[in-house]
């Protein structure tokens, strides 16, 4: 009885080492892959954020009104913020080759997945530089027609065109990567709604003026021509 306990623990422990050796390869090249990985990735950030800093890219995100949008949100600033991205989605990368190493079951389909999202993800912040690009020529635009025009809500309404080019590039992107596409919508329809009653409840307050402005502007002349007011045929 002994002899057969003894054997079946030997049996066990031959077992295991016989999974240990089949699986250290594996496990050993995981380890190999990511540490390389990170190696890389940090090279790259690096590399990164000093070609951005040597194209002026901080100065040009604050013209194109990403500078004041990440400093809101209380974000490092726009090479930083570059350089991470890059960081993570290298190493991300080998993170996904390192545990594919490891011939789990799914990982070939998760890293499939995360290849095919990678040109989704650049065409969303391709889709952010432009919109943020476009809503800051937007704005000065409103502003300066405003002013010029002598609306007393100058300010106000180029803000709103700015906000509203904004939500709309938020929105696009976001539906680009697929994330929460109905969710996205109704927010943005619920957004936009909010943002066009500010703007006729502001319209309605400050039009007033202008409309009195314009009427005494064309009235008193008629005034004058008839000063008692009755009509001549």
């Amino acid at each position: 009885m002994a002899q057969i306990i003894a054997d079946s623990l030997r049996q066990a422990w031959i077992n295991f080492l016989d999974s240990v050796r089949s699986v250290l390869p594996n496990v050993v090249a995981m380890l190999s892959i990511i540490v390389l990985g990170w190696l890389i990735a940090m090279v790259f950030g690096f590399v990164i954020r000093r070609v951005l800093g040597w194209l002026k890219f901080d100065a040009l995100s604050r013209r194109l009104g990403a500078g004041d949008v990440l400093k809101m949100l209380d974000q490092p600033s726009a090479e930083a913020l570059a350089g991470s991205v890059i960081f993570w989605f290298v190493w991300a990368a080998f993170l996904l080759s390192g545990f594919d190493a490891l011939k789990l079951p799914g990982m070939e389909s998760l890293a499939a997945g995360f290849v095919h999202f990678v040109p989704r993800l650049i065409v969303a912040l391709v889709i952010l530089a432009l919109g943020f690009a476009a809503a800051n020529f937007a704005w000065r635009a409103a502003l300066l027609a405003a002013v010029n025009a002598r609306l007393p809500s100058a300010r106000l309404l180029s803000a709103a065109v700015r906000f509203l080019i904004i939500i709309l590039t938020l929105a696009m992107a976001l539906e680009q990567i697929a994330v929460a596409t109905t969710v996205v919508l109704t927010a943005f329809a619920i957004a936009f709604g909010a943002v066009m009653l500010g703007l006729a409840i502001a319209f309605g307050i400050g039009g007033g003026q202008v409309a009195r402005r314009m009427l005494e502007q064309q009235f008193p002349e008629r005034e004058k021509d008839d000063p008692g007011g009755i009509s001549h045929l």
